[in-house]
């Protein structure tokens, strides 16, 4: 079995050390750099916007993995391009016209990923499903780190298991909020590609060993 893709998420770096933090993510296992845009409206907080993630973008090695928790996504698509991003993931709750941005985002040249809140259901993917790269499965309800997983994704991610391969599709199964060695190890069970991991790289005595021990699960 393939070991799962690890993508720290720089909403719990430490902003006053952000060079350090990349600089350190860059020599580690870590596959992708998670970024998470909030607006204050999509979501009850706002993160970062593009002058600081111009700056993530020109130290990080590694690929950018681009989570917008925002209202119409789609006018960012330039700008998230600029950055260099390898995935771009919209919510469906924010797309009502979800094809469409999916289309949009693979125009122009990024990998076009869905994110579902908790209270989402999977099977509402169904027609879209062939047509993205990656799903994104939120563990804990968007808009700030730190909080308790809920258990119910794990079922999420095998019932996402089940429509990609009753649909042939090839798309990757991510999950972000709540992410630690112990969920960790029951998402990837369940048939999960991809950890995002904020709190337990970054509160981590030794970020480096805690995405080492997630690639490893």
């Amino acid at each position: 079995m393939m070991k799962p893709l690890i993508a720290p998420s720089i909403l719990s770096a430490d902003f006053a050390f952000l060079a350090r933090d990349i600089e350190m993510l860059n020599d580690s296992e870590a596959d992708w750099v998670h970024i998470d845009i909030m607006d204050g409206v999509f979501v009850p907080n706002i993160s970062f916007g593009f002058p600081v993630l111009k700056y993530v973008a020109k130290l990080s090695k590694k690929p950018l993995d681009v989570h917008l928790m925002i209202v119409q996504p789609e006018k960012f698509i330039p700008e998230v391009k600029a950055l260099g991003a390898h995935t771009m993931n919209v919510h469906y709750e924010a797309c009502p016209h979800l094809h469409r941005v999916v289309q949009q985002i693979r125009e122009a040249g990024m990998q076009p990923a869905v994110t579902l809140n908790p209270a989402t259901p999977v099977m509402l993917l169904k027609d879209i499903i062939r047509d993205v790269y990656m799903v994104l499965l939120m563990g804990v309800n968007p808009g700030f780190g730190g909080q308790k997983f809920i258990a119910h994704t794990v079922d999420k991610v095998r019932e996402l298991r089940e429509l990609i391969d009753a649909t042939g599709s090839k798309a990757l199964i991510e999950v972000d909020g709540g992410v630690n060695l112990e969920t960790g190890a029951q998402l990837v069970k369940a048939g999960a590609d991809v950890l995002v991991a904020g709190n337990a790289v970054f509160s981590a005595q030794n970020p480096v060993d805690a995405i080492h021990l997630l690639k490893d699960l």
